[in-house]
């Protein structure tokens, strides 16, 4: 298998009638995913997602993709292609309108009509967009795109065939092949038996449970689980998924209707989302069966359940608050049931299970994926790649959509099946792939970072300003402010020092005083006299004290003010 290595430059020219392959983002991470394909100077970009913040990005609401490596040639995109509406593919849509907003956007009725919404609250108007629907065909510039039904834990998801004069490339954006889904659309399978009978040069597949062996659980085998939580609850029952699950929310919404309880939607994108899946008849509601939120409280405990979001411990999500006793109307009472019907997204355990020890605090009985069958995957296992490998039968394999160990496992599977090491790439976000003559191979590397959204700043945040925000989170602030005579070079004030976060008793500092005063007295005697200098020679004095006494690496801020 090629590797990628972090000493590859700039990309050469692409070839002529070549494809270009750029991941800004879902390599390396469940998250962010983007790719740019190139060819004849046009683009096509498939997909643009958000990644969410973990621990240590504090501050931090949102992680973009990079759009750098395309931002003088945003007028050459053909179209952006959504393959479903999940935030990790469609989230960051709104940022790339606000650089152009009249990009065509492609995707199916409700990946549109969820992006919609978001495009609202970004008070943002996109005047072209395509629904598609499987099979359909339609053409951008130099590529032809074929649409093909894939299964996945939302309705309408889509993977996209694209044909050029370089070649077929198969992007399976997410999916699994779960042949009991609730909603009857199974993944096309005759399709990708097709496209591999014409021929698929470049197979780009979802490699997030590559890890995993056999085959994803069916959707429908949750069901009797939920029926016993259900069944054995006398009161009120609180589920948390993702605000886009329609199929999950269904099964509740069933389970609600046979044991005689009434529903609430609690979270802004879960009211928001579930009415836009309801009126485009992806979900089915018995009518009377939602109530108000404040409502429900109205109603005994065994006839209430509230579905909410949060089952990703977001600090500021309905579940989270919930939990913290911070929600303004849903209170917590001994023995309710929360069921957190989602898989762990990776770097949010702790979180998660912050959120599920504060339920559990409070009395709550937690059902979770740990204890009981309330969630399945949404993505293929190694034994539904091993089946696509086999039926795309393809030249070149990329893998895409997960960290570094889901694409290695993925491209062991390609690889056992037959498709030769060297046409198996492992590439990481900013590595350009190109598929010339039927041949794909990695050519380089374009700029590719982590863009931070920190409130209403887009990209103002650094990778050093996020380590300093650790290092005062994690290591505590140190203060010292010295006054110096500036004829005789004598401290006249000081040093006074005031700390947080670690020794709140300022008597803790005694010790140091002396040598602060001895070494800044000395550095005045040599004949230095620039403020910058004397504030480093305190800054030197301070971290060398705490560092042996207090075993602590602080932010050290010295202030010298020369009178």
């Amino acid at each position: 298998m090629s590797h990628t290595h972090p000493e590859l430059s700039a990309p050469p020219e692409l070839p002529k009638g070549g494809l270009r392959v750029i991941p800004l983002g879902g390599l390396g991470e469940v998250g962010r995913n983007m790719t740019v394909f190139e060819h004849e100077g046009r683009l096509l970009v498939v997909d643009c997602g958000v990644l969410f913040p973990e621990d240590d990005h504090p501050g931090v609401d949102l992680i973009l993709p990079d759009f750098a490596a395309i931002r003088d040639r945003l007028d050459a995109i053909e179209a952006l292609v959504l393959t479903h509406g999940h935030e990790d593919h469609i989230g960051a849509t709104p940022y790339l309108l606000r650089e152009r907003n009249d990009i065509p956007l492609v995707g199916s009725q409700l990946t549109l009509a969820l992006l919609e919404g978001k495009l609202r609250e970004h008070r943002l108007r996109n005047p072209v967009q395509h629904v598609v629907k499987a099979g359909d065909v339609i053409t951008f510039g130099p590529f032809e795109l074929e649409m093909v039904a894939v299964n996945h834990s939302i309705p309408d998801a889509l993977a996209v065939a694209i044909r050029t004069s370089a070649g077929l490339v198969l992007h399976t954006g997410d999916f699994k092949m779960d042949q009991l889904p609730l909603d009857g659309r199974i993944t096309d399978l005759v399709s990708f038996a097709r496209l591999g009978e014409e021929g698929v040069d470049l197979f780009l597949t979802d490699s997030t449970n590559a890890e995993v062996p056999g085959f994803t659980t069916h959707e429908k085998d949750i069901t009797p689980a939920l029926d016993r939580t259900f069944y054995a609850s006398d009161q009120r029952i609180i589920v948390a998924c993702f605000a886009s699950h329609v199929h999950r929310v269904q099964q509740v919404l069933d389970m609600a209707v046979k044991h005689g309880r009434k529903v609430a939607w609690v979270g802004r994108s879960m009211v928001r989302n579930m009415g836009i899946a309801r009126e485009l008849g992806y979900l089915n509601v018995p009518p009377g069966l939602i109530v108000d939120a404040k409502q429900l409280t109205d109603l005994p405990p065994h006839q209430q359940v509230l579905i909410s979001t949060g089952s990703q411990g977001e600090p500021l999500s309905a579940l989270s608050r919930i939990a913290q006793r911070s929600h303004n109307f849903v209170h917590l009472e001994e023995n309710d049931t929360v069921i957190l019907a989602s898989s762990l997204i990776p770097g949010n355990e702790n979180a998660v299970y912050r959120v599920i020890n504060g339920l559990s605090k409070l009395g709550a009985n937690v059902v979770h994926k740990g204890n009981a069958m309330v969630h399945v995957s949404g993505h293929a296992s190694a034994g539904e790649l091993l089946y696509c490998y086999n039926i795309v039968k393809p030249r070149n394999v990329l893998p895409v959509h997960g960290e570094v160990r889901h694409l290695r496992a993925n491209g062991d599977l390609a690889r056992a099946t037959g498709v030769p090491a060297d046409r198996v790439l492992l590439a990481e976000d900013g590595v350009v792939v190109d598929l010339v003559d039927g041949v794909a191979s990695i050519t380089g590397k374009v700029e590719c970072g982590y863009v931070f959204v920190d409130g209403s700043s887009i990209g103002g945040l650094s990778e050093s300003s996020l380590k300093d925000r650790r290092i005062l989170g994690e290591e505590g602030f140190i203060s010292v402010i010295v006054v110096v005579d500036s004829v005789t070079g004598k401290v006249l004030s000081g040093p006074d020092i005031h700390a947080r976060g670690f020794a709140e008793d300022e008597s803790a500092f005694d010790t140091v005083r002396g040598p602060i005063l001895k070494a800044v007295e000395a550095a005045i005697a040599d004949g230095t006299t620039d403020n910058h200098q004397l504030q480093q020679t305190v800054r030197r004095v301070v971290g060398r004290w705490v560092g042996t006494k207090l075993r602590r690496r602080p932010m050290i801020v010295p202030v010298v003010i020369q009178a």
